[in-house]
């Protein structure tokens, strides 16, 4: 077993190894009752940590990129509170059990999702942007423009 991880693909899953992609979940298979429970929890968790988020800052605007495969804009919501805290919010959907299938692996996660980010003081909040393309939600923030200083040349006597 290799301690360097395959930057390549062809990943083995191992409890052992501590570049493992895949989590062991000790609550897995423990029956909670409660809506809060641990279990509950963890495929939250999931989803939560599956939501991948890209920032970046161009010369006139701050763009963020997530990746919400599957889910139409109906299911995601963008909302700004507090002035300047962006906050992206939705939920995957369990897919309806059918008793008659066998399922083999489940690897999609399901729950909710919501990531905060807190916006620096040159966002234009009043002209945020948000679309939605092939799973792929960008949202687009312009930015204030800088207003360069007057400089006044002064003329040296003497």
């Amino acid at each position: 077993m290799s301690l360097i991880p395959s930057f390549f693909g062809n990943r083995r899953s191992s409890v052992f190894d501590p570049f493992s992609l895949d989590v062991w979940d000790p609550f897995k298979d423990f029956p909670f009752s409660s809506p809060s429970s641990l279990s509950t929890r963890s495929s939250e968790t999931s989803a939560f940590v599956n939501t991948r988020i890209d920032w970046k800052e161009t010369p006139e605007a701050h763009v963020f990129k997530a990746d919400v495969p599957g889910l139409k804009k109906e299911e995601v919501k963008v909302e700004v509170e507090d002035d300047r805290v962006l906050q992206i919010s939705g939920e995957r959907n369990v897919e309806k059990e059918d008793k008659k299938d066998t399922w083999h692996r489940v690897e999609r996660s399901s729950g909710k999702f919501m990531r905060r980010f807190r916006l620096p003081e040159n966002a234009k909040m009043d002209q945020i942007k948000a679309s939605m393309e092939n799973g792929v939600l960008t949202v687009t923030i312009p930015k204030l423009e800088v207003k360069k200083p007057d400089v006044k040349s002064i003329e040296i006597s003497g």
